[in-house]
């Protein structure tokens, strides 16, 4: 089956050498460009598709915008995110956030093609140094009470039944959950628990 794609990107010269790279592979199916994250967005909610190819660094609405925005949206297409960023937490914030795979365009640019493929085929294309690198393992940094909230947290509990099983007030748990987002790099308890997962799967 052909596989139905939207790029974006800010850069002009970057769309054009997308597009020949999807129309001269009998794999995808280019639908549509779009120059900025909000296009994209418009993009999703006009039409289905498989795969999104999406920069990180995008004017309007970036790349993680378009993610937040995309999350929990059962019609949106598989995301992948494709930059020239030099930002090394891009790829976990991508992952986080919901993105399926991530490509640097230091990369070939058959690269690009195989993890889109690889996408749409239902698998996740991520960096292995990302996923597997301790040195820098940000649930390293949490304290003990952090640690035990970040595991009571994948209970579903709410802030008040964490309180009352840890014997600290609510306002106590809402500031120890901040400064664990804060060290996540995560914005909320969904983020927080999933990179916990993901951090016990590669271990």
């Amino acid at each position: 089956m052909t596989i139905d794609i939207v790029v974006a990107d800010k850069s002009p010269l970057v769309l054009r050498a997308m597009v020949k790279l999807f129309e001269d592979d009998e794999r995808f199916n280019l639908l549509a460009t779009a120059s900025d994250g909000e296009r994209f967005l418009e993009a999703v909610r006009r039409f289905p598709f498989d795969v999104g190819v999406i920069g990180w660094e995008m004017p309007f609405l970036s790349g993680q915008g378009a993610l937040e925005r995309l999350k929990g949206n059962p019609q949106a297409p598989r995301i992948v995110v494709y930059t020239g960023s030099g930002d090394p937490a891009a790829s976990r914030t991508a992952m986080m956030l919901g993105a399926a795979g991530f490509c640097n365009k230091s990369e070939p640019p058959e690269r690009l093609l195989d993890i889109c493929a690889a996408v749409a085929d239902g698998r996740m294309a991520f960096p292995f140094v990302d996923v597997s690198r301790l040195a820098d393992d940000p649930l390293g940094r949490l304290t003990a009470r952090e640690r035990t909230l970040l595991e009571s947290l994948t209970t579903g509990r709410t802030n008040a039944q964490l309180a009352r099983e840890l014997g600290i007030s609510v306002h106590t748990v809402k500031f120890h959950l901040k400064n664990l987002y804060d060290k996540l790099g995560v914005g909320n308890r969904a983020q927080a628990v999933a990179m916990s997962m993901s951090r016990r799967r590669a271990v």
